[in-house]
């Protein structure tokens, strides 16, 4: 009878210490590192110390946390040619970014396996970090799969770092001790990362967005502060799924309350899938034989064919400057470690083509000191990550615009209306001066607007979607098209005349707007950037007696279900809060309608007539109760 071979003695013999592993590399050799919170802290130090006797490597490396700064490695050999091959440009210490620029190697992260697998890019020696094995010899790599198992597999020689902390994670995640050249036993903490402090504008930013998340979505999620504001904002979702690159303390949380479920992906149902955890140690702790989670290969997770199965796909990135036409930077600087070109291409090409999908980038208006607009005229000296015929959502603190299917001056005007208010008429300027913007075209009120999300508000009118919101630069044409769809009788009496043409210069005004002065509110029905317009609320201040105009019109098929109301009622609370005294409309005697639609509100309507027009007024300060 045949013995079955016995791992425990191969791996028994494999065992050494860090110093007797690391002495098959030879110089000249390439050598990739684990990546990321899974980077084997321990052999990398022992690299660094054995250096001297090294010249003329290679590291290759993902995201680094630099828990050993390889530098130290040149600096100890002398051998300042070292090569930093680094395909995922981030770190944990902002002044290690602009440092090493050079030693970029700018890849769609799906693409990275094949090229250690097809040893185009051969691989020497590879260092990683996984958890003890098995009862039968296999061993997880935990929370670095990502690039690392291609590596690990192809490599001439592995190392491994076996670490008793590093979590048993489930998937496309393990490698079997037959397959390992070296084993170092070695318990410490893994590489862990504190939450981000998150802005203001970050936290709006995560509003904007989540208003933009259907209940039922699949998310994939970027790391820095931003996104994981937008993940905090979603608490109140249901059914969500998961698939991204990278797990956060924030997705644990979600997955924890039930809001992420992984219920109606439509791919990999009741599994988030990632390929890497980057967190806490809690994080890792979660992650620990979790038969809900499952850890795959960057060339499955990141494959857009494979993003493009899933229900609702939305994938949601930060970005580190875009431009009036919509081309973006995403390399990581100073204020935005976790960057670059990694898999911001492929999510963003793999959501659109989901069913239901949305690729959404978001970025603060302004650099963290407020001094350079991140909106900018063009971009020049910076590489472009996301070209602008891919761009779908672009969300700043001030707004979301789509840019899909727009023309160039619809994208300048659009990303004006979400810039810093301090920089939009320099934007706007710049934009006329590039011929992205008509000569005739003016900014309006809209140089000083902050756009009021509160106002917004969803409604369910007889099973389709109605969303009332204050109207944006960018819904000029749409309130133009509303205008030419109404009927003669309610043309005349929305304008009191006679009327077949809307022109431009007549619906600027009506879409720049300040929110303050004047506001106008939409209802609005299909989605953002290419909703119809069924209704239009606004009011219009006249200084001499701080009384506001109001006027209506409301598409025929769309009448009788309450939305007049609602936008009156929020036009008045508007008005109420930014410290005007009272509406006034201007109407026809037999117009009943909005007759009735006025005394709707909780206060005393005044009534008078004035060259044949009926008006009505209330002030703010007088209650319906109080009337006489």
């Amino acid at each position: 009878m045949t013995k079955v071979h016995d791992w425990q003695d191969t791996y028994r013999k494999k065992k050494c210490s860090a110093e007797e592993a690391l002495s098959i590399i030879r110089p000249g050799q390439r050598v990739f590192i684990g990546s990321a919170c899974g980077e084997p802290q321990h052999l990398v130090e022992a690299l660094s110390q054995a250096a001297a006797r090294l010249s003329g490597l290679e590291i290759v490396r993902m995201m680094s946390q630099e828990t050993t700064s390889l530098t130290e490695i040149a600096n100890r050999t002398r051998d300042f040619s070292l090569n930093i091959r680094n395909i995922y440009l981030g770190a944990a210490r902002a002044e290690n970014v602009s440092r090493k620029r050079r030693f970029i190697t700018p890849m769609n992260m799906s693409e990275v396996p094949a090229l250690f697998k097809t040893h185009k890019l051969p691989i020497d020696v590879a260092l990683v970090q996984v958890s003890p094995p098995d009862n039968f010899g296999w061993m997880s790599l935990g929370i670095s799969v990502d690039v690392t198992l291609a590596a690990a597999t192809s490599a001439r020689r592995l190392i491994v770092q076996v670490n008793p902390r590093m979590p048993r994670v489930l998937g496309q995640s393990f490698i079997h001790t037959s397959r390992v050249d070296r084993v170092v036993e070695y318990e410490e903490a893994l590489v862990a990362v504190r939450r981000t402090a998150q802005s203001e504008a970050a936290v709006q930013i995560g509003r904007h967005i989540a208003r933009l998340i259907d209940d039922g979505a699949t998310l994939q999620i970027g790391l820095d502060a931003a996104s994981q504001a937008t993940v905090q904002a979603l608490s109140e979702k249901n059914d969500l799924g998961f698939h991204s690159q990278y797990i956060t303390d924030d997705v644990m949380h979600l997955f924890a309350k039930g809001v992420i479920n992984n219920r109606r992906k439509g791919l990999n149902d009741g599994k988030l899938v990632a390929s890497a955890a980057i967190g806490t140690r809690y994080l890792y702790e979660f992650l620990d034989d979790n038969p809900g989670v499952e850890f795959r290969p960057s060339d499955y997770v990141n494959d857009p064919f494979i993003i493009s199965q899933h229900h609702r796909m939305v994938s949601m990135n930060v970005a580190r400057a875009v431009d009036l036409t919509g081309q973006v930077a995403a390399e990581a600087d100073p204020h935005t470690f976790f960057a670059g070109v990694s898999g911001i291409p492929d999510f963003v090409r793999g959501a659109k083509r989901a069913p239901g999908g949305k690729s959404i980038l978001m970025l603060p208006s302004t650099t963290p000191d407020g001094e350079t607009s991140n909106i900018q005229p063009m971009l020049r000296d910076t590489a472009v990550v996301v070209p602008r015929g891919d761009v779908q959502y672009v969300v700043t603190e001030y707004g979301a615009v789509n840019l899909f299917g727009k023309s160039l001056q619809e994208r300048a005007t659009a990303m004006i209306s979400i810039a810093h208010p301090r920089f939009r008429d320099q934007l706007f300027v710049a934009a006329k001066q590039a011929d992205l913007i008509g000569s005739e075209r003016t900014l309006g009120e809209a140089v000083r607007g902050i756009y009021p999300v509160k106002l917004e508000e969803v409604l369910n009118v007889d099973g389709q979607q109605i969303t009332i919101r204050p109207a944006k630069p960018v819904d000029e044409r749409h309130i133009q098209e509303h205008y030419y769809a109404l009927d003669k009788n309610d043309v005349f009496l929305r304008f009191f005349h006679k009327k077949t043409s809307f022109s431009r210069s007549e619906i600027e005004p009506i879409s720049q707007i300040d929110y303050i002065h004047d506001m106008t509110l939409i209802a609005v029905i299909g989605e953002l950037g290419f909703d119809k317009v069924i209704a239009v609320g606004e009011y219009l201040l006249t200084p001499e007696n701080n009384m506001a105009e109001v006027a209506f019109s409301v598409s025929r098929e769309f009448r009788r279900k309450g939305i007049a109301r609602i936008l009156i009622r929020k036009l008045a609370a508007a008005a109420r809060e930014n410290g005007i005294s009272g509406l006034i409309a201007y109407t026809a005697p037999d117009n009943e309608p909005m007759i009735k639609l006025f005394k709707t509100l909780p206060y005393r309507v005044k009534t008078a007539y004035t060259d044949g027009s009926l008006v009505l007024s209330c002030r703010f300060d007088e209650l319906a109760g109080n009337a006489q």
